[in-house]
């Protein structure tokens, strides 16, 4: 305790896809009602995105003044502990995925003087977060927010404003005895202050300023306007304060606000460790026997194995430990892969694919269970991988039962996964395994799942398995978009166990849309995570089995069933 943590750069932390990822964290829940006093001053947080939480504060009295938190996706939080104060702070968002604020829960919490602008982020991650609390709290749950003041901070174009977040069953302690005072609220298009999930009696509103875009709510649950006066405000780029009377709003300090150049040491290098597809050299590689295998050996991050048209034949498993594209050469016809080796390729730690315009086909596989085209390392990954495949034929992966296209391993964790104006046809197994993480403790095996212009057809398991267990509340997804898709005789085979052709199982946010599913198992959905976002529109079924659903808490428009029985 009493610790000073100062001008330091902490950088491009990437998601955990679990509870835990903390980029900073003072205390514990067990010890949350002991004084800390530790001072985190001065830093600049870039990109740090690991989980919810960018810093979580889980002691008493701890002080978080004039930190620059750029493009870092989740919020400053006062999950445990009272008397915190935060102020002076700066919060850049630049409109990027997930980027929030603040976010106060417990007792006699200060939140003064900041910046906040271009943050997306909702729910637990907006800009601005009252919680409510669990009556009677144990330690390691929700503390009421209580005798705290918010007061003289900019909150400009951030989408969502959250009072009473969390409120449920369990967290139905409203904050009182709370004051909300002198905050300028800015956005250009915005129509509502916030979102109010509970009784907001117990905050007492006084001279907020608000932009002429915005309005006051209208949800029957608060009477807040006379806490606020509507002006025309227009701050300049650069321009971090705005008088309010003799209140300053914004950060009050003479301190230079934090960047890379004043924090951290001048012999470590500040940049981004990702690597993008398709920033190297070309490899032209041509068709034979294990001609991929060799030019992978070559391959350095960024670099394009461009195959002529012909056929390939790997008789070893391709191993990808670096960013790599493999796509045919312009104007040719599909290149055909064929393989013997299961896997043909495995992203190993450190490793990205990219596939592009080729046909893979089964036919030339071992006759073995369990066979699949991509799988991830059996070992654990520290490194996120991503893996995108456009416009590609996958075909006759049915030599035995149980052939996957992808199948992934525990311990391992996708940023992206993205696939798009590809056909997968004649597959016994499923397509997208993404289930390993089953101990049910709030991890999972993948971030994004995009899948966009694509066909499935005679698929004896899945098209998509994707499990997220437990009811933690810490992670951003799984999130998944599926769109302009036709599924055709999908899921029916013995040892398809869950019975589907399309499972999702805590994923936080689902769009499907323009789904054509014919002849086919139903789409299952179980929702246990928070408040999942989950929207169903324009679903044809075609003598498929109905959308089963372990909730009602989803939204669904223009959905049409013909034929079934």
């Amino acid at each position: 305790n009493n610790h000073v943590i100062s001008h330091n750069y902490f950088g491009y932390r990437p998601l955990l896809g679990s509870n835990g990822g903390e980029t900073l964290r003072v205390g514990t829940s067990h010890y949350s009602l002991s004084n800390s006093n530790t001072v985190v001053e001065n830093n600049y947080f870039e990109r740090c995105g690991g989980e919810l939480e960018i810093i979580s504060s889980k002691s008493c009295q701890n002080t978080f003044r004039n930190n620059c938190f750029y493009e870092c996706q989740g919020t400053l939080t006062m999950r445990h502990g009272n008397e915190t104060l935060v102020e002076n702070n700066y919060f850049f968002g630049n409109r990027r995925p997930n980027t929030g604020g603040i976010r106060v829960i417990n007792e006699t919490q200060t939140v003064r003087n900041n910046y906040m602008e271009g943050l997306t982020g909702s729910r637990f991650k907006g800009s601005l977060v009252v919680m409510n609390g669990v009556p009677n709290s144990p330690l390691n749950r929700y503390f009421q927010v209580k005798d705290s003041d918010v007061s003289n901070n900019i909150i400009k174009d951030c989408d969502h404003r959250q009072l009473c977040a969390g409120s449920d069953e369990e967290r139905s302690a409203t904050p009182i005895n709370t004051s909300f005072s002198n905050n300028l609220f800015l956005h250009e298009s915005a129509d509502k202050i916030f979102t109010i999930y509970d009784d907001v009696s117990g905050i007492d509103f006084d001279k907020n300023v608000l932009g002429s875009n915005l309005n006051f709510p209208n949800d029957g649950k608060s009477d807040i306007e006379r806490g606020f006066e509507k002006k025309k405000v227009a701050l300049k780029e650069g321009e971090y304060n705005y008088k309010n009377g003799n209140d300053v709003v914004g950060p009050n300090t003479k301190n230079p606000m934090p960047s890379a150049s004043n924090t951290g040491v001048n012999w470590y290098p500040k940049k981004d460790y990702l690597i993008n597809f398709r920033t190297g050299k070309t490899i032209k590689v041509a068709p034979g026997e294990n001609t991929i295998f060799e030019a992978m050996k070559d391959a350095e991050e960024g670099d394009i194995l461009e195959l002529s048209g012909g056929d390939y034949h790997m008789t070893r498993t391709v191993f990808v430990d670096k960013t790599v594209t493999i796509r045919a050469k312009e104007g040719v016809e599909k290149p055909v892969v064929t393989f013997e080796r299961s896997p043909l390729l495995s992203i190993e730690n450190e490793g990205s694919l990219e596939l592009e315009n080729i046909r893979v086909s089964g036919k030339e596989s071992a006759d073995y269970s369990g066979n699949a085209v991509v799988r991830t390392s059996r070992y654990s990954m520290i490194n996120n991988y991503k893996f995108f495949v456009r416009s590609c034929e996958i075909e006759d992966l049915d030599v035995n039962h149980s052939f996957n296209f992808l199948k992934v391993y525990k311990n391992t964790f996708a940023d992206s996964i993205i696939i798009e104006n590809t056909n997968f046809t004649n597959i016994t197994g499923h397509v997208m395994n993404m289930d390993k993480e089953i101990d049910d403790i709030g991890i999972y095996n993948v971030e994004d799942v995009v899948i966009n212009n694509c066909k499935f057809k005679d698929i004896g398991g899945s098209a998509m398995k994707l499990y997220r267990g437990g009811r933690d509340e810490s992670t951003f997804g799984p999130r998944v978009w599926l769109s302009n898709t036709d599924l055709e005789n999908v899921g029916h085979d013995k040892r398809n166990k869950n019975d589907s052709a399309l499972h999702i199982h805590g994923v936080q946010h689902a769009e499907f849309d323009n789904l054509n599913i014919t002849n086919s198992k139903k789409i299952h959905m179980h929702l246990v995570v928070g408040e999942p976002v989950i929207k169903l529109n324009n679903l044809k079924l075609v003598n498929s089995e109905e959308i089963y659903s372990n909730s009602t808490e989803y939204s669904s428009s223009n959905i049409t069933v013909e034929g079934n029985e």
